[in-house]
């Protein structure tokens, strides 16, 4: 089987969040790619299937179980799909997956979009372990596909300082049962509206360098609060310096960004 790394929501390989994508897996059952997912060592792994139902199927795995959805693996595997020749060049795209289908696009700057699905939201009276917020800042629980808990640090200075208990933060996580902690701040910088930080513990991912689901559930956060689109920054801190593109409309919130091959090769399992 054919196996790419593609480095996403970034345009320069090496930056962005890696996802390990499999190229026509039918013949992997369950317990396989789970193994196949621990042993690359990404935040998430994915295989790519035929369908009858969309353009193809995606499972998608971490380290340490399988997701419903996940924005960063959503995009590259589509980047692979259409580079490999999986499925045919195109401009709208639909993806089938645990849950439900997914709608791409293709930009002419070559950037892929995806429409999330729709977000569950639940206000919660309760603080994150080892995070200090802005004062009266909500905490909200938002459902994606994963569930993030996502609040707001005071400025982007004191949300690139967190060094959080990862301990207490899976062990809160778990209790709560969420996938992770998603926090932001405003940007000053000149090249995005808000930073961003992804902590997943529990999956075996203390830190996600670039988060597709947590923007999303950022974005469900703030509303149109910093515009009905912007640019967040994330992965500074783990050197990977993403920029994801995010649009808000009446009717859901679309996240996409540019994708790149870093590695292409041979599956042998």
């Amino acid at each position: 089987m054919k196996i790419k790394q593609v480095d996403v929501f970034t345009d320069r390989a090496f930056l962005g969040n890696p996802v390990a994508v499999v190229i026509g897996a039918e013949d992997l059952d369950s317990t396989t790619m789970q193994r196949i997912a621990g042993w690359t060592n990404l935040s998430e792994t994915t295989f790519l299937l035929k369908s009858t139902k969309a353009d193809y199927r995606l499972r998608i795995f971490t380290p340490r179980q399988e997701l419903p959805f996940a924005g960063h693996p959503t995009i590259g595997s589509a980047h692979a799909a259409l580079e490999s020749g999986f499925v045919p060049r195109q401009k709208r795209l639909v993806q089938e997956c645990a849950a439900g289908l997914i709608e791409l696009s293709v930009e002419d700057d070559g950037r892929i979009f995806l429409k999330g699905p729709a977000a569950k939201v639940q206000v919660l009276e309760k603080q994150i372990p080892s995070i200090p917020l802005v004062p009266g800042a909500k905490v909200m629980r938002i459902d994606v596909g994963p569930i993030w808990v996502v609040a707001e640090v005071s400025d982007a200075g004191s949300l690139a300082a967190l060094k959080p208990d990862m301990t207490a933060l899976a062990e809160w996580s778990e209790a709560l049962g969420v996938t992770g902690t998603t926090v932001f701040a405003p940007s000053a910088d000149a090249v995005s509206k808000i930073h961003v930080r992804s902590f997943a513990p529990a999956h075996g991912v203390p830190e996600d360098p670039v988060c597709g689901s947590g923007n999303l559930s950022v974005a469900t956060y703030v509303g149109k609060r910093f515009g009905a689109s912007y640019v967040a920054r994330q992965g500074m801190q783990l050197g990977r310096d993403g920029r994801v593109s995010v649009r808000i409309h009446d009717n859901g919130v679309e996240i996409g960004g540019h994708a790149v091959t870093c590695v292409d090769g041979e599956l042998r399992p």
